[in-house]
């Protein structure tokens, strides 16, 4: 029996064993909540290979759906979303559930018939995604395998014949003429049945997707070109992966851990599957494993790193007529998100609303914004979230507002300085850990507050929020969607201004005057245009002001559609806040993604020591200026690809595929290149071709490969794509694993490269 199939035989004996995932394989009939009013019964049942999820309707005839288990994120139970709480007088919690699912694709909200039969889904598919998260490489790939084989085996009879095998070849995007088709299938079929079973199949797909790259590489460190004795594979790690310390350590570890053969384990040598494993292994990929943990200092002031942040985080979609949702927040904070805004509003019978006003969007309850930050906000990272206000309500409402903040958040909320003494600077994310630190506006100063120079008066007079204004602004040449309200003064209540200690929100009057009135708890916030207009005229200045004090960056208000700027222009001048649509995917929130993903995704990054110091200058225009300036060239050869996914659903249509290699920087490094496109195949394309780049400043740069289907009439469709810090590459051979549109998982997509960096001379 193979490794493969005991692995299996050895994950359907748990099953069998497991009385919630009999049930679910059993099957249930559930309702399926899209609203009030849309409550319609499914019957849905797990499928016997325990990753996929079968459902239909009772009357829909043979029409049915699936779905992956991969593809669920978590488990929510009870009335944990908007849909399943407009229903909680009509169904009981402990029947409901929800599951929410990776990317941007809407939650499946569920009640089943019984308490009971609930917990059975909701423990089941729990145990399911915990099975999933820790199968190793090799389990995954044999999953990959057996996905692809029930996906052929279009008569269900465990075995495949030619003509399935050929149509299995076209879904997974191979090009091959029917004559090798052929000779290999005629290999694999040992018992010459004419049909290939599960491990002939096995053999099937290994001579299908045999690694010629990979043998290259190993079978020239290789002394017999069998095997890699311990002292090949140190010399391997020392040329090519350039490790340097306890080689010959990490050289037996890596055989341990990756080598399948318990002989080869024993002898200490490396055969070309565990070779083939540990390249395609986080450590062998080229993000640097050790800069995903958290691995920053988190002590320095609030100021000096950047924060990952969403703007107007309560919109799904469009700005105008988009819906309004709690889940817009559970969705950023679970994507270590930091700084979340709300958009606040008189409500009906006293109650705040939240939503994007003088517009149709939908509205939620202000309350309902603190509960879920209540439960969310530390669920990924324990590092503090900024809650930023724009505040349209009454004097009466911001009090609803503030007592809601404080009776809901109770010590979760910051609302005093941390040791009770006017500091100096601000404090660091280690100092803040688990706290909300409320933006907005304030009656005085801090050092009023502490020195009880703030009187016990009601309300206070404040400058009209900017942004609502700003956007004003931006409309005067156009039909405005919004009502223009002129510059005003807005009560702001006592109660809601001593909510704000850290993040005063101030208007800016330019840089000199910052730098002699300005407060460090002071923070202001700019357009995407106005923030261009400062970098434009003084960009040394901004990043200065940076070092100092926090501001805030937001899309332009004609951005109607929820499309984004380029964060990359803002981070180079060391702005911290620079908030972004979540909900609307594309290059822009990549390169959010790929900055964030390093340093345990906690939303937090250090900037660079030269944006740090108020003593020196560095302008993004003149980078050589700067202290410690040592440019790079970084050489890139694209080597191969494999199992890219199809994006033309026509049948015929297989992949055309390019790399693109592009760098986000400074504008002296903002660069881009490609390789040459291969001619139908998407399944193991060749190139070997390679891309150079100079770097001036690598410890801002962000380097994003993106695959696309070459198309000479139209526009190339997008394939895959995946972002990483410069600082966080791994020089060697490595592959890349690519990310969907979404930003969620593709495996196994991914790109085989050799990376080499060097100082320029």
């Amino acid at each position: 029996m193979t490794q493969r199939q005991m692995a299996s035989t050895e994950r359907s004996l748990r099953i069998q064993a497991d009385d919630d995932l009999k049930s679910m394989i059993v099957g249930t009939v559930m309702r399926k909540i899209k609203s009030r009013t849309w409550k319609k019964q499914r019957y849905f049942r797990l499928q016997d290979d325990c990753m996929t999820i079968w459902y239909k309707s009772k009357k829909a005839g043979n029409a049915h759906s699936t779905f992956s288990v991969s593809d669920v994120e978590a488990v929510r139970e009870g009335h944990q979303s908007e849909v399943l709480l407009s229903i909680a007088d009509e169904f009981p919690p402990d029947r409901c559930f929800t599951l929410v699912f990776r990317g941007r694709r809407g939650n499946l909200d569920l009640v089943a018939e019984s308490a009971e039969e609930a917990q059975s889904w909701i423990k089941g598919i729990r145990k399911l995604i915990d099975t999933l998260e820790n199968m190793g490489q090799r389990e995954k790939l044999d999953q990959w395998i057996c996905d692809w084989f029930k996906k052929a085996d279009k008569n269900r009879d465990g075995q495949m014949n030619f003509k399935e095998v050929r149509d299995l070849l076209k879904m997974m995007n191979v090009d091959m003429n029917e004559h090798h088709a052929l000779r290999l299938f005629t290999l694999a079929d040992k018992s010459q049945s004419g049909n290939l079973e599960d491990d002939e199949f096995v053999l099937f797909y290994k001579m299908l997707t045999q690694r010629e790259d990979v043998l290259r590489v190993f079978q020239e460190y290789s002394g017999d070109r069998q095997k890699l004795t311990l002292q090949d594979l140190v010399d391997f790690q020392r040329e090519e992966q350039l490790h340097e310390d306890g080689v010959q350590q990490y050289a037996l570890e890596l055989i341990n851990r990756y080598e399948p053969s318990d002989t080869a384990k024993m002898l200490h040598v490396m055969t070309i599957d565990g070779f083939l494993m540990y390249l395609s292994s986080t450590e062998g990929s080229i993000f640097n494993p050790a800069m995903l943990e958290l691995y920053q200092d988190m002590t320095q002031p609030l100021s000096h790193y950047f924060i990952s942040s969403s703007h107007n985080t309560y919109l799904l979609e469009d700005q105008i007529r988009g819906q309004s949702s709690v889940e817009g927040y559970i969705r950023a904070l679970k994507r270590g998100c930091r700084c979340v805004e709300v958009d606040c509003w008189d409500g009906p019978n006293g109650e705040p609303i939240v939503y994007h006003g003088h517009t149709f969007t939908s509205k939620i309850f202000f309350k309902d914004v603190v509960s879920v930050l209540a439960n969310y906000a530390f669920k990924t990272s324990q590092y503090p979230v900024i809650l930023s206000i724009e505040n349209h309500c009454s004097v009466e409402q911001q009090k609803v507002m503030a007592q809601h903040l404080t009776q809901i958040l109770g010590d979760q909320l910051l609302t005093s300085t941390l040791d009770g003494i006017i500091p100096i600077s601000l404090p660091s994310p280690e100092d803040l850990k688990g706290k909300i630190l409320l933006k907005g506006k304030k009656i005085g100063g801090l050092e009023d507050k502490m020195n009880g120079m703030v009187d016990d008066t009601l309300t206070g007079e404040v400058s009209d929020e900017e942004e609502a204004t700003e956007i004003d602004e931006e409309h005067r040449r156009n039909d405005s969607i919004r009502q223009r309200s002129k510059k005003s003064k807005q009560g702001l209540s006592k109660e809601l201004s001593d909510c704000v200690v850290y993040c005063k929100s101030v208007h800016f009057s330019g840089f000199k005057h910052s730098q002699i009135h300005s407060k460090f708890y002071e923070i202001s916030s700019f357009t995407e245009s106005k923030a261009r207009k400062h970098m434009r005229e003084a960009g040394a200045e901004f990043v200065l002001h940076n070092a100092r004090q926090l501001s805030r960056v937001y899309p332009s208000g004609l951005r109607t559609d929820s499309s984004n700027f380029n964060p990359q222009d803002m981070w180079n001048v060391g702005c911290q806040i620079v908030a972004l649509n979540f909900q609307t995917a594309g290059v822009e929130m990549d390169l959010n993604d790929g900055l964030f993903c390093q340093n345990e995704r906690c939303g937090y990054v250090l900037k660079p020591a030269f944006m740090r110091n108020t003593d020196k200058r560095f302008d993004p225009e003149i980078p050589q200026n700067r202290d410690g300036y040592q440019p790079l060239s970084l050489y890139i050869q694209v080597i191969s690809g494999q199992q890219l996914p199809k994006v033309n659903i026509k049948e015929d249509s297989i992949v055309d595929p390019l790399v693109r290699v592009e760098i986000h920087g400074v504008p002296l490094d903002q660069a881009k290149q490609e390789t040459r496109y291969i001619d139908n195949n998407g399944f193991n394309p060749v190139w070997y071709d390679t891309l150079q780049f100079n770097i001036q400043v690598p410890e801002l740069a962000l380097v994003r490969f993106v695959v696309e289907d070459y198309d000479k009439t139209s526009k190339n469709d997008f394939v895959g794509q995946f972002t990483l810090p410069f600082t966080c590459i791994q020089p060697g051979y490595r592959h890349i694993h690519l990310l969907s549109r979404d930003g969620t998982s593709i495996a196994p997509a991914s790109l085989f490269v050799h990376i080499r960096i060097t100082k320029m001379t």
